[in-house]
């Protein structure tokens, strides 16, 4: 491409750093550059000679060749759309040919999930020092309020909420505040961390959840420590801390048949993102009916 283009996805890539998450940032510099590549292959010299068409080609090449899901594609288009609009501001180019561009739809994957045992475990193991003391009170708050991870490191000591058993999330998705209840093994788990907590480097600071250094928790740290405790237990597969978030969501969903009270606790916008734990808990009630049904295996198969 020319060099004037290539300066053009430069600058709104370091622009786009200064006020985005380092997450999003990573994710729509590596679509960008994906793009950035395939133009070049295509003999693509100028943004401006990128039309609709051409966009649309690249979301089919990509998803039938290198097999990228709908949801990828989709934040794909998100980043190249934003790249375009930008052009659009500084007048390099005249439309956007991303707009109106949807990715193929793909099957929604089912979220994986702990069962009632295996999330009884985890949250029943003895701690053997103050960092696992540490690390329980976070299980136990992943999993009795339904807590992203973004959230629970975000947590500060102001938010809980001892006396009514709850805890203030600031900044859910979107930005949107939440009050979520918090059970009573949760309230015990926190309650015992912050006796360990007063003699931690920073333990002045607000953040709930400190590392062993005294600085707030990374995400990171949060993912690696529960990858240790899976390996401690022994458990069969990866244990990531949205699989908590996913358990707490199906498992109440399970007992009590509220779809929009659980909406609420996780945070959702919008009833269509809670219904996918609707799908979950069918799994499990066909998965019951095939073994207890006398007659469920040959009726699934189609067979008089």
């Amino acid at each position: 491409m020319e060099p004037e283009a290539l300066e053009q996805l430069d600058d709104y890539l370091g622009r786009l750093a200064r006020r985005a998450s380092g997450h999003t940032h990573a994710a729509y510099q590596r679509d960008l550059r994906a793009f950035q590549a395939h133009c070049g292959s295509e003999n693509i010299v100028r943004w401006a000679d990128v039309d609709t068409a051409k966009i649309r080609a690249y979301v089919g090449a990509r998803h039938h060749e290198d097999k990228l899901s709908g949801r990828s594609l989709q934040r794909s288009l998100s980043a190249i759309r934003g790249f375009f609009d930008d052009l659009m501001k500084k007048r390099a180019v005249e439309s956007n040919p991303a707009r109106g561009v949807r990715p193929p739809k793909t099957g929604r994957r089912l979220p994986r999930l702990l069962d009632v045992d295996a999330m009884a475990g985890l949250l029943d193991a003895p701690s053997e020092d103050g960092l696992e003391a540490r690390d329980r009170a976070m299980w136990e708050l992943f999993y009795s309020s339904g807590l992203r991870l973004s959230e629970l490191v975000g947590l500060d000591l102001a938010d809980v909420d001892f006396a009514g058993g709850s805890v203030f999330v600031r900044h859910g998705k979107g930005d949107k505040a939440r009050h979520v209840p918090v059970g009573a093994k949760a309230i015990e788990a926190v309650a015992a961390w912050l006796e360990i907590r007063r003699a931690m480097p920073g333990a002045a600071q607000p953040a709930l959840f400190l590392s062993r250094h005294g600085k707030r928790i990374a995400p990171r740290t949060v993912e690696v420590r529960l990858e240790r405790w899976r390996s401690k237990l022994r458990l069969p597969e990866k244990v990531h801390p949205h699989m908590l978030r996913h358990s707490f969501a199906s498992h109440m969903l399970e007992a009590s048949g509220d779809l929009r009270a659980v909406q609420e606790l996780l945070g959702h916008a919008t009833l269509a993102t809670t219904q996918i734990y609707t799908h979950v808990d069918f799994q499990r009630l066909a998965a019951v009916y095939d073994q207890a049904h006398p007659r469920a295996r040959r009726g699934r198969s189609g067979k008089a």
